[in-house]
């Protein structure tokens, strides 16, 4: 008899499952896992709460998607001027000087420094010229009874250097024509194992105070046409 009753109470004993289920706060668990035998309560609740869940993971999936694509907004705000600032604009020209118009005693001065002539005033690389150069070259270095004379190398510089004036074909800013007038030449410097070089370059402003020209240039338009031959 004793043996019997041992055994008829722990059938009627809560597993350890139903009684974490009795204790715990998750919605719907205490329904789902109550003591005795299934029901149709049982089973709603179970098909509940299967569905939260489902749905919840559903939504967690589709968040973390979402995220790894890294969505960005990007915001603009138009504002509407009648008139603006035209900004500076330089261009530069890296060809510095023009070979016709080195004289033979710029070549005599600045021939090696331009890499045209060699320490002993020979045409250095004459198989890298085209002929027409390559004879104009020879008969600007043909020191022979030559004296030089007194080189300035900024004068030089303005003296080879191109000209807008004759590389400007055609220019027009917001519909008004422009003219070589609005160029200012400007020089860049840099060194170079203890030798000045200097680059020339062109500032265009349309506006007489060169300082007012700072704003960025927006719908309005700057068409230039050179001369690059």
């Amino acid at each position: 008899m004793k043996g019997s009753s041992e055994e008829s109470i722990e059938s009627i004993r809560p597993s350890n499952l139903q009684a974490f289920a009795n204790i715990s706060t998750l919605h719907g668990m205490s329904h789902i896992f109550a003591y005795g035998h299934m029901t149709f309560r049982r089973f709603l609740w179970t098909l509940s709460f299967l569905g939260s869940l489902g749905l919840l993971m559903l939504v967690c999936m589709d968040r973390v998607s979402y995220y790894l694509e890294y969505p960005h907004v990007t915001k603009l705000d138009e504002v509407a001027a009648t008139n603006l600032t035209f900004p500076a604009v330089t261009f530069c020209n890296l060809n510095e000087f023009r070979f016709s118009k080195i004289t033979r005693n710029d070549l005599y001065h600045v021939g090696e420094l331009l890499a045209l002539l060699n320490n002993n005033y020979q045409i250095a690389n004459p198989h890298l010229a085209e002929p027409e150069v390559l004879a104009a070259l020879k008969d600007k270095a043909n020191f022979q009874n030559f004296k030089p004379k007194l080189f300035n190398m900024t004068d030089f510089y303005n003296r080879t250097g191109h000209d807008i004036s004759d590389m400007l074909l055609q220019c027009t800013f917001r519909g008004e024509d422009c003219y070589p007038v609005n160029f200012t030449t400007v020089r860049i410097h840099s060194y170079l194992n203890l030798l000045q070089f200097c680059t020339v370059c062109l500032l265009f402003c349309f506006l007489p105070d060169l300082t007012a020209c700072t704003c960025l240039l927006c719908s309005n338009k700057l068409r230039l046409r050179f001369n690059v031959a």
